[in-house]
Formats: structure tokens, C-alpha cells, sequence
């Protein structure tokens, strides 16, 4: 694994390693025959058989993996909580029987967790996709017309072969097919209606139940929001905003930090040369000097200090870099067969590139939003990665229709360098009287757990409905009195 991608689990494709198993058979009522997970027995595990085409319930199924952990003072119990931890392409039934200690002592103790891996994903039949294709995807920074024709061709083969590989299913992989899942798996829990936390990639599933499903809703926290009415030019240049909003605050934190490896150091310029040497070649991964850093990578290499925030390993990273010495860096294993995430974001995202001279306008026009950033890297690897994608797509944007639901709370980070702090505002003025906004003045990528503050506001939320002050802000908490551990989004 490269070193720009050691500081978090962030990548443009979302690749993982595979095996997985798809289900054929008639429809039957929603249940799930709960056992002792095999990992964890404190855990239970489960399936539950979907429609591959909701609208074609009597065809083939998909047997969606869950995983629960009863609530630990059943006398207080409210119900059930169903989770998503984002990605596209992270598994919540991995979230529920390894992360059971993200959520307070009071949320677990009130609610049976329940997780679900999306259809596509993890254990739920995954995308799986040609590993040796997979690693002839071209260079995510497109640099002529040459390289976008190479992409559309990539996406081309790589769908062909993705869809042999995965079936049907391939085509319904979108966070609208989702919800309508989650439908059945609240149904199939027994609970009158849904309490829901998702985290980036997972509030477009609890936007679309909203949409779909008013009447359904008790409770929709989502944390960290996309804005799923952007277009190819805004979602690059809010996203590149945001990118050197996160990176100005990892700038004033290291020059005010003296255990920052850069303090001392004007970290702008420090910065700045960095990038002039990737221009020129003059980098490689730390410890590997056969492996070039060109600057692509290294402004990939601080998106992913930025998502936690890691901003210490960050600073270590990139003093590293500069100095061509070692790094911790892990190794991939080659496989036949990966797992691919990109489906799902290309059944959700229509981002169009007419042609290259659109896309190098493009390019300039988020220069000015990214500054010392230059580009966001998650999304130009997106907006590559979903070249020539057929249209029309599953779940395209569009303005959210939310009516007669509960109040819905959107939580998010001022400078969260993925799914940023305009994405939650625009959100919660689509979706209007419905919505109310949390704002965690800090860094990051995910609310929930920064702070006593936003434990408790959306605590209290979930289990009693209690909604916030509109406009109910948390101060920001240093990243060194952060919880270890977050949720494994992706973006």
C-alpha cells in the first residue's frame, strides 16, 4: 500500500480485498434467523433476503448481511438503531461486531445496534471486479484528451468485467436501492419506525428513506452530509474549498504546536516547496525510492492526515517525504479478485466531462477554492472513475423532496475536508421545516464522538427525540483528546 494512503482509509476507487456469494430465490416475508457471530459471539448475525429489483419482487434475491448487539439495559430499551457508517463500500455488520464502543454507554444501552452491509458490499454479494484490471486504472489527474479517452475506456472494461463477474445486482447498487433495504430491515426488526444514524455516504441512504418513506421516520441522525443536487462543477469546487479550509487548520495547529514535526517551520512554505519538488520528480514514497510522489499524491498524502484529522502523523509524513527517509508502509497482497466500490458512487453521482477542454476549465476554476491544495483528489478521482458511466443512473441529484417527517438533525464539522460544512447547510435548506443543523466548530470528517457536546446532542435526539436549538453549535476539541476510534468512512 502507498504511503499516501496509509494516514486513512481514503481512496478515489475504494478498493478492498474479496470473497463473497449471492442468493436466488423466491420472496419471502422479512425476517433474520439470528446467531453468535463467528467473530465476536457477544455479537449477532443474520441475513436478510431483498429483491435485487424492488420493482420486480418476485425475481432474483440478495441475502444482506446484519449484525446486531442488544440493547444493554433492555428494561430502558427504545427500539432498534440502524447504522451506516459510509464509505461507499464500508461494512456495517464489521462497524456493529468490531466498533461496538463508538456509540456512548448510554445509546448502547438503550438500543439494540444494528448494522447492515449495503447491497454490493462486504458480505452483502460485493462488486467484485478483475484485480489485474483493476490495476491498470489510468492516472486519476487527466492531463489531455489521450488520458480522458483512456478513462472512458478503463470504465468501460472494467463495468463489462465487473457485471460478468457480479451479476445483475451490479446495476442496483445505488443508495435509493438501499433505503428501500432498509425498509425491509426495519420491518424485519419490528419496529413501527426507523431510527437511523449514518455518516457521510450513509446520510444519502437516510435522505432517500426520507424521501420514500416520511410516514416511516422516528429519527434520522446523519452525520457529515453530501449534497446530493450538486453538479460536476459545483461538487469540485465545494469539495476543493473545503479541502484547504481542513489544511489551513492543520497549518495554525502546527505552528502553535510545539510537538508538531513542522513547528518552527513556515508550514506554507515548507508546503509550497514540497509541491514544486513533485513537480519537478524530485520526491518518492518515504522509503521507497523507486516509487515516485508526484503531486497528486501529495496533496492525496495530506487529504488523508486532513480526514480524521491525523495532524501529527501528517506532519511526520511530510517531513519524511522532504527528507526521503523511512516510513511505516504496509504491503498489498495481489489478488485475482477485488471488491469495487465505484458503482455505487456512479449509480448515486451524474458527472458529466464533455471533453478535456471542459475538464481543464473545470481544473481552473476550483484552483481558485483549493489554494495551497491545488485540486480535491477524492473528487477528481470520483468524476474519473464515473467517465462515460451510461445514463440514465439509478438515484440522480436532485433537489431533496422531504414532507411531513419528524425533525430530521444534520451534524457536521465547519472544516471537514470531504463532505463539508455547505453540503449540510444546503441539505438542511432542501429539505426545509424538517431539518435542524448541529455545527461542530472543529476539524474532520464525522461529528459524532468529537466532543461531550455533539455525544450528547445527537444522543439525546435518537433516543428521545429531543431536538437541538436551531443552529446549536459545539466548540472544537484538539485532535489529541479525539476517540481513537472513528467510523471506517470512505470517501
Amino acid at each position: 500500500m502507498k504511503s499516501h494512503i496509509v494516514l486513512a482509509a481514503v481512496s478515489s476507487l475504494a478498493i478492498s480485498l474479496i470473497p463473497g456469494g449471492v442468493a436466488s430465490a423466491a420472496a419471502s416475508p422479512p425476517t433474520i434467523s439470528w446467531a453468535p457471530c463467528a467473530e465476536d459471539t457477544t455479537a449477532e448475525c443474520g441475513t436478510l433476503k431483498v429483491p435485487i429489483d424492488w420493482d420486480t419482487p418476485g425475481g432474483a434475491t440478495v441475502d444482506l448481511a446484519v449484525a446486531r448487539r442488544k440493547a444493554a439495559v433492555p428494561a430502558t430499551r427504545v427500539g432498534s438503531l440502524v447504522v451506516n457508517p459510509g464509505g461507499p463500500g464500508a461494512s456495517g455488520v464489521d462497524f456493529v461486531v468490531h466498533g461496538s464502543s463508538y456509540f456512548s454507554a448510554e445509546l448502547r444501552g438503550r438500543f439494540d445496534v444494528v448494522g447492515f452491509d449495503p447491497r454490493g458490499v462486504g458480505r452483502s454479494h460485493p462488486v467484485v471486479c478483475s484485480a489485474a484490471l483493476v490495476r491498470e486504472r489510468p492516472h486519476p489527474l487527466i492531463k489531455n484528451q489521450a488520458d480522458m479517452d483512456a478513462w472512458v475506456s478503463f470504465n468501460r472494461r472494467l463495468r463489462e468485467d465487473c457485471r460478468t463477474r457480479t451479476g445483475p445486482l451490479y446495476d442496483r447498487v445505488s443508495s435509493l436501492d438501499v433505503a428501500r433495504d432498509v425498509e425491509a430491515l426495519r420491518a424485519a426488526l419490528g419496529d413501527d419506525k426507523l431510527t437511523y444514524y449514518g455518516v457521510s455516504h450513509g446520510t444519502l441512504i437516510g435522505q432517500a428513506y426520507a424521501e420514500r418513506f416520511p410516514g416511516r421516520v422516528r429519527a434520522l441522525a446523519l452525520d457529515s452530509n453530501f449534497d446530493h443536487s450538486v453538479d460536476t462543477a459545483s461538487y469540485l469546487s465545494t469539495t476543493a474549498g473545503q479541502t484547504a479550509g481542513a489544511f489551513d487548520q492543520f497549518v495554525t495547529w502546527c505552528e502553535a504546536t510545539a510537538s508538531c514535526a513542522l513547528y518552527g517551520e513556515d508550514v506554507r512554505a515548507f508546503w509550497r516547496r514540497l509541491l514544486e519538488r513533485a513537480d519537478r520528480g524530485e520526491l518518492h514514497e518515504p522509503g521507497l525510492p523507486d516509487v515516485p510522489l508526484g503531486a497528486y499524491e501529495l496533496v492525496d498524502t495530506a487529504f488523508a492526515g486532513l480526514y480524521n484529522p491525523n495532524w501529527a502523523e501528517l506532519a511526520q509524513m511530510l517531513v519524511a517525504i522532504d527528507t526521503g527517509g523511512p516510513y511505516r508502509a504496509a504491503s498489498a497482497e495481489k489478488e485475482e479478485e477485488v471488491k469495487v466500490s465505484t458503482p455505487v458512487f456512479c449509480q448515486d453521482f451524474h458527472l458529466p466531462v464533455a471533453d478535456y477542454p471542459q475538464y481543464a476549465s473545470l481544473l481552473r476554476r476550483q484552483a481558485a477554492p483549493a489554494r495551497d491544495m491545488r485540486y480535491s483528489t477524492p473528487a477528481l478521482g470520483r468524476i474519473a472513475g464515473c467517465l462515460g458511466q451510461p445514463t440514465p443512473i439509478p438515484n440522480p441529484q436532485h433537489r431533496l423532496r422531504v414532507d411531513a417527517t419528524p425533525p430530521i438533525l444534520l451534524a457536521s464539522s465547519l472544516h471537514d475536508p470531504a463532505t463539508g460544512y455547505p453540503w449540510t447547510l444546503s441539505t438542511a435548506k432542501q429539505i426545509g421545516a424538517e431539518a435542524r443543523v448541529l455545527t461542530y466548530e472543529g476539524s474532520g470528517h464525522g461529528v459524532y464522538g468529537r466532543s461531550e457536546c455533539t455525544i450528547g446532542a445527537i444522543d439525546r435526539y435518537l433516543i428521545s427525540q429531543s431536538v437541538p436549538a436551531s443552529g446549536v453549535r459545539c466548540p472544537e476539541a484538539r485532535p489529541s483528546i479525539m476517540p481513537e476510534e472513528r467510523p471506517p468512512t470512505e470517501l
